[in-house]
């Protein structure tokens, strides 16, 4: 199998809130055969400690590659190296400004400034709410610069009978904006078909 043809995806974790996210991301990417390439900020770590029953090294073992936040030589910091592209679950509105100000202090940012001039794509899951003008703002600037905003926001058609239902449909959306097919999402049946029931 060429370079080419190894699908792989990066996957950032920062400090928000929702880490469940960037968890289900990992286990869901593995089990679809993607290779995934994973930087976590020290702020994640913290709350990671604070939102689950797990140590930074299990999650680390989730990915086929992990990066630390100060290896700016990675391969991914390097556009030659082939990926579909990154995506940040959760992702802060720190890790979501350094990005927009092109600022490539950390492998986090200096990948998703990578991504975004190699035109792949960078699926911001932003987890932060409310937002003031300042946010919204950032936000169109990197929708401008080609990035997707997708913020975590639960969705209530397929009827979700627990967290798992809500973080899985939420994590299966994100892997449509790269064409990965994870078959964890209820979708919308068309005219002809019974809508999505229990």
């Amino acid at each position: 199998m060429s370079e080419q043809s190894v699908k792989r995806i990066i996957v950032g974790i920062s400090g928000a809130s929702g880490i469940v996210y960037g968890v289900r991301m990992l286990e869901v990417l593995r089990a679809s055969g993607v290779k995934t390439h994973l930087i976590v900020s020290k702020a994640a770590e913290m709350t990671l400690a604070y939102e689950m029953d797990m140590k930074a090294r299990d999650l680390r073992d989730l990915a086929d590659e992990y990066h630390p936040m100060a290896d700016i030589g990675a391969s991914i910091s390097s556009g030659s190296f082939p990926t579909l592209g990154m995506v940040i679950a959760p992702c802060s509105v720190r890790t979501m400004s350094e990005i927009a100000t092109g600022v490539t202090g950390s492998l986090m940012s200096r990948a998703a400034d990578v991504v975004l001039k190699e035109r792949r794509r960078l699926v911001l899951a932003v987890r932060e709410t409310p937002l003031h003008t300042g946010h919204l703002r950032t936000m169109l600037q990197l929708s401008e610069m080609g990035a997707i905003i997708a913020p975590v926001m639960p969705a209530f058609y397929n009827r979700p009978q627990s967290l798992d239902d809500i973080v899985n449909h939420s994590v299966g959306r994100m892997l449509d904006l790269f064409g990965i097919e994870s078959s964890i999402v209820k979708r919308w049946k068309t005219d002809d078909e019974a809508q999505v029931s229990d």
